[in-house]
């Protein structure tokens, strides 16, 4: 999961780059949804390749700042805990 947020002082940029490019992400990387709200926004992403993920985010660092986690579904995470005896 990434999430962004806008510098306010780059919100025109960032718009006009968005529309100008869509924002996708480039090969290895699949967006599974984006969500935008006001100043902020939500990136679903699947990949393997942890270069990729950051090629695309390194794009956008000059006008946004990001956090990217790892995130898990239900049964993936029952799996991990049962592992880890949690």
């Amino acid at each position: 999961m990434v999430t962004y947020s806008i510098k306010s002082i780059h919100q025109k940029a960032a718009t006009a780059r968005f529309l100008e490019t869509g924002g996708g992400p480039p090969a290895g990387v699949r967006m599974l949804g984006r969500w935008h709200a006001s100043g902020a926004g939500f990136v679903l992403a699947e990949t393997n390749d942890l270069k990729a993920l950051y090629e695309w985010t390194a794009r956008w660092t000059d006008l946004l700042a990001f956090v990217v986690t790892p995130v898990l579904e239900d049964a993936e995470a029952a799996d991990v805990m049962k592992r880890a005896g949690a």
